[in-house]
């Protein structure tokens, strides 16, 4: 049963009865995209684990529980980002209006050094930051979990975390999509484990085929039972260990032992009459969403249409400023001096934008990062919950890059992540989302890496108004830019707004990325006409908000572009 597998007609009879035991079980929840529901609601990347945050919301939990809970079952049902190997970021909101921030991002092992990736000529070597016990940094998500659920949580962990023990030791029916990911990846996935993963198996999969992780049960168990010692210490971490000394990777007992997450401020701002909530650094979404912002209210007299050739230009040259500075200044602020508030001056904004014109492009090459006057994969997965009393959670996570290193812990079932591609392994040397760093994101014993993640939430006149996100690696922050002006600018609901086509600039290289269809070819010759090069692609990103209506109920955005789904009642 290691392969998880059993016939296709046993599986579909018990798909049924289970279909059965959930209506029967659960009358008052609804599911789906664009849904409307009154008391709660959580929005993630796969059926399953919205199903599984939205019942601790029935069952009386708070927004907070459902986070968390929503959160274990994605590391079992969502493998490819949905992780207890990586890290990431809790925005949250109150019910009360209070705000809080969250740090669970992955730290370098104490043994790292700036040159780790470098040959003895100072040349970067492939690979290694990306595809080697080397790229994993100290995971936090198991840390995250337990400190917001310590501080927030009303259930009992047992509670919250047995719905993902539950699922890894019973399986569930793996999509389309996901059938097609581990059918693709089943290569690699060989080549960089000499034992079995749950993943492989002889056949190709196909949707439907059941999935059972029965290690990865255990180590919730282990988590369940012990806390923070079912992960940081004990056989969880002697098996972290192994595989490390297995791989030639850093992480040693006494990383995992000192992990510790990080209560930060949120950062905050206003566009229009909207406050804006967002994650601080080392997250470098937050201070570049509100940077951006900020620019396009720097245009009062803008004529903002959807995807019209001045619009879309103007939002492309705040990009590449915006991007530019990113790589400039944005790290892990207990290393180094972010100078947020000066960044975000919307006098500093003006300056930045002084040589912009709607009659021309700006060459990147002649962009650097401003001197702001000093008084920060796409595989990452966001998922965005409420409750009843207004409490609020936009959480993303990532292993990085899809599976992460696509190394597995024996025995533990889980990936471990391949994020210290996010430190700038070299200064100039682009990442594996082409993004461009500097010093303040260099390597350093035990420092955070910078990220792209951009969890967040947005009051309207002092009330819960919207709570957005979504992974895309260096996209995540122009997706999320893009979705929120698409509901307060461009009057689209929630579900259209998140379903629109985008676009993402970042400054290096020099292109505009376009979703394929997203732009007619009117927009793309009116473009070309001002000197932008486009580059059509794929999907780009995949947000999972939630909207408040003027009624109070919550209006539901999942991303077509995935498996998305939200369940709410």
């Amino acid at each position: 049963m290691k392969s998880g597998l059993i016939s296709r007609a046993l599986l579909l009879t018990l798909l049924a009865l289970l279909s059965g035991c959930i209506m029967k079980k659960d009358p008052k929840l609804i599911s789906g995209r664009g849904i409307n529901t009154k008391n709660g609601m959580v929005v993630s990347a796969h059926p399953e684990a919205s199903l599984i945050g939205a019942r601790i919301l029935l069952e009386g939990g708070n927004a907070f529980d459902a986070a968390v809970a929503t959160g274990f079952a994605l590391a079992v049902c969502y493998p490819t980002a949905g992780n207890i190997g990586g890290g990431g970021f809790f925005v949250l909101r109150k019910g009360d209006g209070s705000t809080d921030a969250l740090d669970y991002r992955e730290k370098a092992p104490m043994a790292a050094h700036k040159d780790i990736y470098l040959d003895e000529n100072g040349a970067v070597i492939k690979g290694l930051s990306t595809s080697s016990g080397l790229a994993s940094g100290v995971p936090g998500t198991v840390a995250g979990a337990l400190a917001l659920h310590k501080k927030y949580g009303r259930l009992s962990f047992r509670r919250v975390i047995q719905p993902a023990i539950d699922l890894a030791s019973n399986g569930y029916p793996v999509t389309e999509s996901q059938a097609s990911s581990f059918n693709r990846m089943r290569k690699v996935f060989i080549e960089r484990n000499d034992h079995p993963i749950p993943f492989v198996k002889d056949s190709t999969w196909t949707e439907g085929d059941l999935l059972v992780q029965p290690d990865l049960a255990y180590t919730l168990e282990l988590i369940r039972d012990m806390g923070i010692g079912g992960f940081y210490a004990g056989e969880t971490a002697d098996r972290i260990v192994k595989e490390m000394k297995k791989s030639n990777g850093l992480i040693t007992n006494e990383d995992l032992m000192d992990y510790e997450t990080k209560w930060r401020t949120p950062i905050t701002s206003y566009y229009r009459d909207y406050k804006i909530i967002a994650m601080p650094p080392p997250a470098s979404g937050g201070v570049a969403l509100i940077q951006l912002l900020s620019i396009l209210e720097n245009y009062p007299d803008a004529n903002l249409e959807f995807h019209s050739p001045e619009t879309v230009h103007l939002m492309v040259e705040a990009e590449r400023r915006v991007y530019a500075d990113r790589a400039e200044y944005l790290g892990d602020p207990d290393f180094v001096d972010i100078p947020v508030e000066a960044l975000i001056d919307k006098g500093y904004l003006l300056e930045r934008m002084k040589d912009f014109s709607f009659e021309y492009k700006t060459d990147s090459k002649m962009i650097t990062a401003g001197t702001p006057l000093l008084f920060e994969s796409e595989e990452t997965t966001h998922y965005s919950v409420v409750d009843s009393e207004g409490n609020a959670v936009a959480a993303t996570t990532t292993l990085n890059s899809g599976y992460g290193s696509c190394i597995m812990v024996e025995g533990a079932g889980f990936f471990l992540n391949n994020q210290m591609d996010d430190f700038s392994v070299k200064p100039g040397y682009p990442n594996i989302y082409g993004l461009i760093g500097g010093y303040a994101n260099s390597i350093q014993p035990g420092k955070r890496m910078l990220s792209s993640m951009t969890p967040t939430i947005i009051e309207k006149e002092g009330e819960l108004y919207m709570i957005v996100g979504t992974p895309g690696g260096s996209t995540i922050i122009t997706s999320v830019f893009q979705t929120i002006l698409n509901v307060i600018e461009f009057g689209m609901d929630m579900q259209f707004a998140v379903d629109a086509g985008r676009f993402h600039h970042q400054w290096l290289p020099d292109n505009i990325s376009v979703e394929q269809g997203a732009f007619d070819s009117l927009l793309i010759k009116s473009l070309e006409s001002l000197g932008h090069q486009l580059i059509e692609r794929s999907s780009i990103g995949r947000v999972d908000a939630i909207r408040v209506l003027p009624d109070g109920s919550y209006e539901a955005g999942a991303d077509s572009r995935g498996d998305d789904i939200a369940v709410g009642y």
